[in-house]
């Protein structure tokens, strides 16, 4: 077999839940496996839906072409996104990385094989949405029978560029970070300025967009696949072989796929070992002195010890850190441009009265601080040293007592910022301002004890690769998207309620719900740490 394939199904057969149903006699880890899968079986539906009613919105307006050009347009973004999150934890600097090297294989063929294998993880994702917008384009275009095995075979491909572009840029962090001795300050540095541009461009694509005029774009469909087969070759490659019937698009978009395979991966090979070898090495500080070390509780010592394991991982921080950057981001901005002008923007000038808006700054910036709550990764990052943690003479509840402290330290300072920014800019009364950071401070606890709650639950402990658990664990999938689907649903209940009611009775209700929700999630936490 071909070294790539020998290692990519090793690592396969090691991190499948499969084996774990097939060969476990423990019923809860099998009911686990079930669980899970019945779970992500259900996202993958829900996003299959919204896709198929994405494509009924074109179809119904006569926009049936433009439809393949959305799917790859779509699945890049998304590709690189998802590949930007994860490649260094994947390529670089991973637990495993020792006993791999030691294995007679070129650094290409280990590096490769790393990257097939995020890129199986992710695929799902990836055929979910393609096949979703199959199904669209098929009820609605008619195409020959021929179309259906041309799209599902590109798109195995479709996601291969830009997954490749991002782990060159993954590959780029490492290795200028590697040159210096604070390497994982400098990796998390330049990925958050990488993030940060991710999040512009698609403002500078919308100014471009409402420039060009959008309707007249509308109108001539062949020059919207034009337009984006020119920003983005393997869009336009991809649409061409799927409207127009081109085969050489279609080779074009498998040959470029492949050969640009090689050659990142190629030059990331020549400097595999040495920059895996920097970033797992720490430097001495020459000014060392030993001191008296302080005395902490046992909470809050599991709280700073929880922070190091943070700042020490590069993909930990960003993940976890993320909206909190953000969010401070979003105050700033508030009170340089003003909150009124920002929702006039927002709105494309409508006249909407701003302070209606009011009692949604709460959710507002909770949708971004309660993005991702350290609590559902961190007790499964204990990972195979979870029996030290067993051993210690600590309660369990003391131990995700911790682990909530340090959620609590990390996400509430940044949202008291977040609030009071808005609330200066949008001159809201001192009361409620008090209200809202008492309601924010309640939405952190929420966040924290329900984050808890689904790390428990869902907890994996036989991972490879840190990755499995801070990206893409069940219990933060579990946890991020109903989290984020309800912040928003809030928002539009706190407006419309706003409407309706005084502002300072309506934040007193929303206070009260949400203790209540946070006080049974974290005696639920209680309970689950008894077992």
């Amino acid at each position: 077999m071909n070294d790539n394939l020998i290692l990519l199904k090793t690592l396969l057969l090691s991190t499948s839940s499969i084996n774990v149903y097939k060969y476990s006699k423990d019923t809860k880890k099998r009911s686990r496996v079930i669980g899970n899968a019945i779970g992500t079986v259900i996202l993958y539906l829900l996003l299959m839906t919204y896709c198929v009613l994405l494509c009924a919105g074109y179809g119904t307006i006569g926009l049936t072409a433009v439809i393949p050009v959305i799917c790859a347009l779509t699945i890049s973004a998304l590709a690189f996104v998802l590949t930007l999150f994860k490649s260094n934890g994947y390529l670089f600097n991973f637990k495993e990385y020792d006993m791999l090297m030691s294995l007679p294989f070129e650094a290409r063929t280990v590096a490769g094989c790393k990257f097939l294998y995020m890129y199986i993880q992710s695929l799902p994702w990836y055929l979910s949405i393609s096949i979703a917008m199959m199904i669209g384009y098929g009820i609605y275009a008619h195409p020959v029978i021929l179309v259906y095995p041309a799209w599902l075979v590109l798109s195995f491909f479709l996601p291969v560029i830009p997954m490749l572009i991002a782990s060159f840029l993954g590959f780029l962090i490492a290795k200028i970070s590697s040159g210096f001795r604070k390497t994982n300050i400098i990796q998390t540095i330049l990925t958050f300025i990488l993030i940060l541009f991710s999040f512009s461009l698609r403002f500078i694509l919308e100014d471009v967009f409402r420039n060009q005029k959008v309707q007249i774009v509308l109108e001539e469909i062949s020059g919207l696949s034009d337009q984006a087969g020119k920003m983005y070759p393997p869009a336009g490659w991809f649409a061409e072989a799927i409207v127009s019937g081109r085969l050489s698009d279609a080779l074009l978009l498998i040959g470029v796929s492949i050969l640009l395979f090689s050659m990142v991966f190629y030059i990331i090979g020549n400097s595999y070992r040495s920059i895996n070898s920097a970033l797992k090495s720490h430097a001495a500080s020459k000014n060392y002195k030993m001191t008296v070390p302080k005395q902490h509780s046992v909470i809050q010592a599991i709280a700073f010890k929880e922070f190091k394991r943070m700042t020490g991982s590069p993909t930990y921080l960003v993940n976890g850190a993320t909206g909190e950057l953000l969010a401070v981001i979003l105050g700033l901005a508030t009170l340089l441009i003003g909150f009124d002008k920002i929702v006039s923007t927002i709105t494309q000038g409508a006249p909407i009265d701003a302070s209606i808006l009011h009692p949604a700054i709460p959710f507002i910036v909770y949708f971004l601080i309660g993005m991702m709550s350290t609590t559902t990764c961190s007790p499964s990052l204990e990972g195979k040293n979870y029996w030290i943690v067993q051993s210690l003479p600590i309660e369990k509840k003391t131990l995700y007592q911790g682990k909530m402290l340090f959620n609590m330290e990390l996400t509430v300072p940044f949202m008291v910022f977040t609030t009071l920014c808005l609330c200066i800019s949008a001159k809201v009364s001192v009361l409620n301002t008090m209200l809202y950071l008492l309601l924010g401070l309640v939405l952190c606890a929420f966040s924290t004890a329900w984050g808890c709650v689904c790390g428990i639950r869902y907890m994996r402990l036989n991972w490879e690769n840190e990755v499995e658990v801070i990206k893409q664990g069940s219990a933060v999938v579990i946890y991020m998207f109903p989290n984020m689907f309800a912040a928003m649903g809030l928002v539009v209940l706190a407006v419309y309620l706003g409407t309706r009611m005084n502002h300072s009775l309506l934040t007193l209700i929303l206070i009260f719900i949400a203790t209540a929700l946070a006080a049974i999630s974290y005696r639920i936490v209680m309970i689950l740490s008894k077992h």
